[in-house]
């Protein structure tokens, strides 16, 4: 399909031009931890998978070019972010294997029975409603601030959708470190891999990554930390970062 970009939208493209994804440029952007996030994720061969808050369709465009999932669905509350990623799954003629969805993933419960998919993904808000500077672009804002639901309402619909050894994948800040791992314990998604990213080797931990299972007995995998730049430049698995920070 060839690309016909309006004004007021910018494209990227991954694994050799052959992932083409469009966004405005204006409107809230993915970034880093997006890319990051999709190098962490395991997914086998057939699975049915559902990212919670998908923005433009990023996490299942890229999880799409390096994994077998049967099919993913992409769910996202706000409507320009929810067309843009309905016009990448086009652009890129993965409707067979990724379909956008928007809704609030609150309302979830009424469209799927429990224990729906293997796998439920989500680059979720980070900032806590009414704490910090809150963005005056509306869509920026509910992409980075608690504005559409609580961590605590996406684990809740996340340990819902999945059956018992269904896995959890998030990125969170590091310093909220402690409130995800007592959220997802919470809802019986019990941490199974957590992984520390680091921008330089001095620096302290940005994110987290995390990996969960759905009633799972208790024991965690602490790998070791990923730095993004170390102290000689990038680091090989950064070159796909460097380019979104």
């Amino acid at each position: 399909m060839s690309l016909v970009r309006l004004p007021d939208e910018t494209l990227d493209t991954f694994f050799d031009g052959r992932l083409q994804i469009v966004q405005t440029k204006k409107g809230y952007r993915f970034s880093a931890d997006a890319i990051l996030l999709s190098q962490f994720i395991k997914i086998r061969k057939n699975e049915n998978v559902i990212d919670l808050g998908t923005g433009c369709g990023i996490l299942p465009l890229l999880l799409s070019q390096t994994t077998e999932a049967r099919s993913i669905i992409g769910v996202e509350i706000q409507k320009g972010l929810a067309d843009c990623a309905k016009k990448n799954v086009t652009l890129n003629r993965l409707e067979d294997r990724i379909s956008i969805l928007r809704k609030d993933y609150r309302a979830l419960r009424d469209m799927f029975p429990p224990g729906s998919f293997n796998v439920v993904l989500s680059n979720p808000p980070y900032r806590k409603y009414q704490t910090g500077r809150i963005n005056p672009s509306l869509e920026k804002a509910v992409a980075r601030h608690e504005m559409k639901g609580t961590l605590e309402d996406l684990l809740s619909i996340a340990s819902y959708l999945l059956p018992p050894k269904g896995r959890c994948y998030m990125i969170f800040p590091a310093l909220r470190t402690v409130d995800l791992l007592v959220a997802l314990r919470r809802v019986k998604l019990e941490p199974k891999r957590l992984q520390f990213v680091h921008p330089l080797v001095r620096e302290e931990a940005k994110w987290i990554l995390t990996e969960s299972i759905k009633d799972s007995g208790v024991e965690l995998k602490l790998m070791s930390p990923l730095f993004l730049h170390g102290e000689h430049g990038p680091s090989t698995f950064s070159s796909s970062v460097d380019r979104i920070i």
